[in-house]
């Protein structure tokens, strides 16, 4: 455990480092403190921080910089109360799809690194759906939407189904279930399972897998101000970093993984240097909070940028922002 001063140290030598980008000396860091202890004391105390992996020292500098477990135990425990209140503008509650892009860019403009916001999740309805034999034991699943969307999946099965199997099964699905949402279907075949004949109940939950599938990828991810971690002098100094980052956003896949965690729990959650697994980069870190419609949570937002973020405007910005997008697409204002 960390004693008081070498809390106080380790907030001082992040929140300077934040601030000017540069390692930070024992001398600059006895000012930044407001500590009166003398330049060996300092040492001695950087020295520790160091050993516990919390600081580290790049070897062209003298000077310390936090690590991603640094910046973890500051964000968990330092972060100070008081917060400047964020003048952030409304969002018009026209169309769900603007004030999507709306959000994108409010959290990109107030963050000044890149915004982030799932697409509201949509109900899955099945109008029509049709299974087709294509070779053993691999099949082509239909579906269609009530207004008209055609999606198509090959699935491989363990069993090898006759035609007339497949087609007894789209009939059973199509005159039970067709116009109920997916989630739906699944709890009612819960129940149904027990009494239906194998190939049918398999074929059933196949249907309904393929059909939670193909609504995830319609799902969508808008994304803004990528093109402020050009200015980041972390990422201008490596071209190797901002590649890695812009890479991370043309895969939209990732991103949506990782906004789907991020919804599964209250509040705003920090992901700092690959904690994430899905981002699995040191040197960003992602800020992220659910918003809701209607008091159901239905999508996610968030901001990423540099590690050497200010943590607390983020979590502030993050914050806000989520709760204008839930105020903006609920109806019960």
């Amino acid at each position: 455990m960390l004693d008081d001063r070498a809390k106080l140290l380790l907030k001082a030598l992040v929140e300077r480092y934040i601030a000017d980008g540069q390692p930070v000396g024992s001398r600059t860091l006895s000012r930044a403190s407001g500590l009166d202890l003398s330049p060996a004391t300092i040492r001695n105390v950087m020295a520790d921080l160091e050993e516990l992996g919390l600081i580290a020292s790049p070897h062209t500098s003298a000077g310390r910089v936090p690590t991603a477990r640094g910046y973890r135990l500051f964000v968990d425990t330092m972060l100070t109360a008081q917060r400047e209140q964020l003048q952030a503008p409304s969002l018009p509650p026209d169309q769900p799809q603007k004030v999507i892009a709306n959000a994108a860019q409010l959290l990109s403009n107030l963050s000044q690194f890149v915004g982030v916001v799932m697409a509201p999740r949509r109900t899955s309805v099945f109008r029509h759906i049709e299974f087709l034999r294509l070779s053993e034991k691999r099949l082509l699943v239909i579906i269609v939407s009530p207004d008209g969307d055609v999606q198509n999946r090959v699935v491989f099965t363990a069993t090898d189904y006759t035609q007339s199997q497949l087609i007894e099964a789209s009939n059973y699905l199509n005159t039970h279930f067709a116009g109920l949402a997916i989630e739906e279907v699944r709890e009612r075949l819960k129940g149904e399972v027990e009494k239906l004949r194998g190939e049918i109940a398999t074929l059933m939950q196949t249907a309904v897998q393929v059909s939670s599938e193909a609504l995830r990828e319609q799902e969508e991810v808008v994304i803004s101000g990528e093109r402020n971690l050009l200015a980041v002098s972390d990422f201008s100094s490596d071209m190797g970093h901002l590649r890695r980052a812009f890479e991370l956003f043309e895969q939209k896949a990732q991103l949506m993984r990782l906004l789907d965690i991020s919804s599964q729990a209250a509040g705003v959650r920090i992901f700092i240097g690959g904690e994430s697994q899905i981002v699995p980069f040191e040197e960003l870190s992602v800020v992220s909070a659910p918003y809701e419609v209607d008091g159901q949570v239905v999508g996610t937002l968030g901001v990423i940028g540099p590690t050497r973020m200010p943590y607390d405007r983020m979590i502030q910005i993050v914050d806000i922002t989520s709760r204008l997008v839930s105020n903006a697409l609920s109806h019960n204002k």
